[in-house]
Parts: C-alpha cells; sequence; structure tokens
C-alpha cells in the first residue's frame, strides 16, 4: 500500500506537478520559435532554390505559412494543459478544450491566408468563403470562452460555500489517475502524429496524401475520443460523490459538447463551424444553468437553517 502511494506521488509529481507544467511550458515555446525559424529558413532555401522538394508541399510555398508550425506546438501544450486541469477543475478542464478547438481554428486562418483570392467575387471563392467563417467563428468562440470563463468564477464561488462538507478526496485522486494515465498516450499521440504530419507535409511523393491527411484529423480526433471515454468513466464515478439532478446534466452536457468537437474533425466548410459554435454555446448555456441551480440550493440551504 505504501509503495503504491509512493508510486503515485512520484507519478504525478513527475507528470502533473506546478513545476513539470512550467517546465513544459518553457520547453514547447522553445520548440515553437525554434520550428518557427527553421520553417522559414526551409521556404527560404526552397525558394531560392537550394533544396527541392515534390510539388505538392503546400507549407513551403509562402512564409505566412510557417506560422503553422509554431502553432502545433504550441497546441500540444494546450493539450498538456488539459489533461493537467482535469484533476484540478473540471470547468476548466472543458474550458481548455474550448481553447484547443479555438487555436485549431486560429492556425487554420493563418494557413489558409496564403490561399485567398482577392477579388470582386469574394464569396464565389471556397478558400474564401471557409477563411470568412473562420474569422466569423473566431469572434464567436472568444466571446463565448470570456462567458464560460466568467461563469466558471460564479460557479466556484458556489461550490466553495455548498461544498464545504463533501468528501471528495477519492474523487480527486481518482481523476489525478485518469490524468497520469492520459499523460503517455497523449506523448505516443503527439509523437506519432507529430512525425506523421512531418513526413506527409514535407516528403511524400503522393498528391493524394497532402490533400486528404490533416494533423488535426490524425491527432485530435483520436484524443478527443479518448477524452470522451474517461468523461464517461468519471460521469458515471461521480455518482458516489453525487446525485444531484443538476450536476449530473452539467457532466452530461460537457461530455455532449466534447463530442460535438470531436465530430467537427470530421467536416469542413460551415458545417464544421456550425459543430463547434454549437459545442461550446452548450457547454456556455449547460454551464449557466446549472450555476442557476447551484444558486437556488444554496438559498433553500439559508432558508432552511433560518
Amino acid at each position: 500500500m505504501t509503495e503504491t502511494k509512493s508510486l503515485f506521488s512520484f507519478l504525478y509529481t513527475a507528470l502533473l506537478s506546478e513545476k513539470t507544467k512550467k517546465t513544459t511550458e518553457k520547453f514547447f515555446i522553445s520548440v515553437a520559435i525554434i520550428s518557427y525559424l527553421l520553417h522559414l529558413l526551409v521556404i527560404a532555401l526552397v525558394d531560392l532554390e537550394i533544396i527541392l522538394v515534390n510539388d505538392y508541399s503546400k507549407l513551403l510555398s509562402n512564409p505566412i505559412s510557417a506560422i503553422y508550425t509554431p502553432f502545433s506546438f504550441i497546441l500540444i501544450y494546450e493539450v498538456y494543459l488539459l489533461v493537467y486541469y482535469l484533476p484540478k477543475s473540471t470547468t476548466i478542464y472543458i474550458g481548455k478544450q474550448y481553447e484547443i478547438i479555438t487555436l485549431i481554428i486560429i492556425r487554420r486562418i493563418f494557413k489558409d491566408l496564403t490561399k485567398l483570392e482577392i477579388n470582386s467575387s469574394w464569396f464565389t471563392v471556397k478558400t474564401n468563403v471557409n477563411f470568412t467563417l473562420d474569422i466569423i467563428a473566431t469572434i464567436l468562440l472568444f466571446f463565448l470562452i470570456f462567458v464560460f470563463y466568467n461563469l466558471n468564477r460564479k460557479n466556484e464561488i458556489n461550490q466553495s460555500k455548498i461544498q464545504k462538507t463533501l468528501d471528495v478526496n477519492k474523487f480527486i485522486k481518482l481523476k489525478n489517475i485518469f490524468a497520469i494515465v492520459l499523460i503517455p498516450i497523449f506523448v505516443v499521440l503527439s509523437l506519432y502524429s507529430l512525425g506523421h504530419w512531418i513526413y506527409e507535409s514535407f516528403f511524400s511523393l503522393t498528391q493524394i496524401v497532402d490533400k486528404i491527411k490533416d494533423i488535426n484529423k490524425i491527432f485530435f480526433d483520436k484524443f478527443f475520443t479518448v477524452l470522451i471515454l474517461v468523461e464517461v468513466l468519471l460521469l458515471l464515478f461521480s455518482f458516489f460523490l453525487s446525485d444531484k439532478f443538476n450536476r449530473v446534466i452539467r457532466n452530461s452536457g460537457f461530455i455532449i459538447s466534447t463530442i460535438l468537437i470531436k465530430l467537427s474533425f470530421g467536416t469542413e466548410g460551415i458545417l464544421n463551424t456550425i459543430l463547434i459554435v454549437t459545442a461550446v454555446l452548450f457547454g456556455v448555456i449547460i454551464l449557466a444553468i446549472h450555476n442557476k441551480y447551484e444558486t437556488l440550493e444554496a438559498n433553500k440551504t439559508s432558508t432552511f437553517e433560518t
């Protein structure tokens, strides 16, 4: 029993401690900067015909497209933060999902900037339409995430008032175990996806691969599938802690929100935008109604004590 606790403490310190978080942050920021400069260097060498690549590699045609590379590493760090906050705060964990999908759209905007066709018939060009949709979606998502975190702040105030007597230590420890398990899954998927993406973006000799492969579909689609499975398990285990209707609905709603985000990776264009915005909007509405329930419960308790 003591050895198990020691192993758990070691893994938690190594993977999910504040020190590890800061070290991981510095690492990914450094890698993002270096990768950006290297990408720019490769584009310059290709442009000068010092090195030759296949005709289908679009990420080497314009310096603006180099922004895509550091954003990929920033997104990987955001996924680590998502796992980091899983045992600490359910709502912040969900908020990190919303941040990730927003950053994916922003990264896509930088990529599409190199493909825009500036003319009077703006909306007749598919790339231009997708770019416009992404711009609008980014603004909406930025606002919705602000509302979500503001609601979360109010939720934390309510939680501090009504949960002081609840024993949540076992459930928090369970979430820590899930987070520790997710870290190696995250690392393996990241390494596989990064290697797969680099090969098919820069070294693949087939046109078909460049057209259909996307790092989002390689990594995020699979990772969000894992998250859904974990969230369902946590929902089931949460019944040991509380079977209150509003919390069950909140946690179930967050799972639905995650599923909608996961589904968005298999779509394009306006359907992709609708799924993403709907997912975040649904989460915001669920949390807002949940907070009203919590306030109502707090008022009931106060009335009974009086």
